[in-house]
């Protein structure tokens, strides 16, 4: 087993070589059955486990939407269930957004202290969002619900309103709203290091009350491509003392083939578990991990 104990010379992470593919694997397996990416969880692994909270671990944790997020665009294309209009929007509003949470990490969040009470305040956001499904008044609200396998269909777009019809129930939200909520969603993902879908599809769904097929699909577009950007900005933007805060390429590998197979299997899995199960239990691990630093 000790031939299994490796050190990646770019971060200075020692572990075994089989620890961050588990530990991405069980992250995606059950973040993927409420829909949204296990990036947002890596990041308090790299920092807890690993010992790993510098700004190249943002970019690594970047990396592992690389492998993650393109199986599911595929599945969400090939069904007829993309909307590439909305995808575009996310990726208009976040990629300067990126650019910007890129020098918020670097300038104001280097250290750990200061980067953990920014995790810390993301995820109980996060779990907010999760368990604020569970509120009493939540019973009111009502959305409907497209029949499964229904297609997607735009029917109106310009710079003021986006208009969708998913089955035979109408979708729609405001252009600049959109734009505006993308582009603080990539400034946070940029920081944190998970591209943005965890946050801007919670938004979406609660916010404009879009339903989760239609957003599910373009959330993870707009991870991958804010995720690449993202890598190349940490890549080749100096930081401030100089050098770069280019990712650990081997770490981050690790991370995408077992959040790829998590992926996979979870979405196999997802009818079989109650998702408000999942969304009390998620939501709660991530209320505790939140307290956590923060405290």
């Amino acid at each position: 087993m000790s031939g299994l104990w490796y050190h990646f010379a770019t971060s200075g992470v020692e572990t075994w070589l089989w620890l961050p593919a588990l530990a991405a694997f069980v992250v995606s397996f059950f973040s993927s059955m409420v829909g949204i990416s296990g990036a947002f969880l890596l990041m308090p692994f790299q920092m807890s486990v690993l010992g790993y909270a510098g700004p190249s671990a943002s970019a690594t944790n970047l990396v592992f939407n690389l492998y993650a997020t393109p199986g599911g665009v595929w599945r969400y294309a090939r069904d007829a269930r993309m909307a590439w209009p909305l995808a575009r929007l996310i990726v208009l509003g976040t990629l300067p957004g990126v650019v910007l949470g890129f020098y918020l990490r670097t300038l104001y969040l280097p250290d750990v202290a200061r980067f953990k009470l920014f995790v810390g305040a993301i995820l109980l956001f996060l779990a907010w969002r999760l368990l604020s499904e569970f509120a009493p008044w939540k019973s009111r609200l009502h959305t409907p619900t497209p029949v499964g396998g229904a297609k997607l269909h735009l029917v109106r777009s310009d710079w003021r309103r986006m208009e969708f019809m998913l089955g035979e129930h109408a979708y729609g939200f405001p252009v600049p709203a959109m734009l505006a909520l993308a582009f603080v969603v990539g400034i946070i993902g940029g920081t944190y290091g998970i591209g943005g879908g965890a946050i801007i599809a919670p938004f979406c769904i609660a916010i404009f009350r879009l339903p989760v097929a239609m957003v599910a699909g373009a959330a993870l577009a707009g991870t991958f491509a804010t995720s690449v950007i993202g890598v190349i900005v940490y890549s080749l933007l100096p930081l401030p003392g100089g050098g770069h805060a280019t990712p650990d390429w081997a770490l981050g590998t690790l991370f995408g083939m077992g959040g790829l197979a998590g992926m996979v299997l979870g979405a196999a899995c997802q009818k079989h578990v109650p998702q408000r199960i999942l969304k009390a239990g998620l939501g709660t691990v991530l209320a505790g991990l939140g307290l956590s630093y923060l405290i």
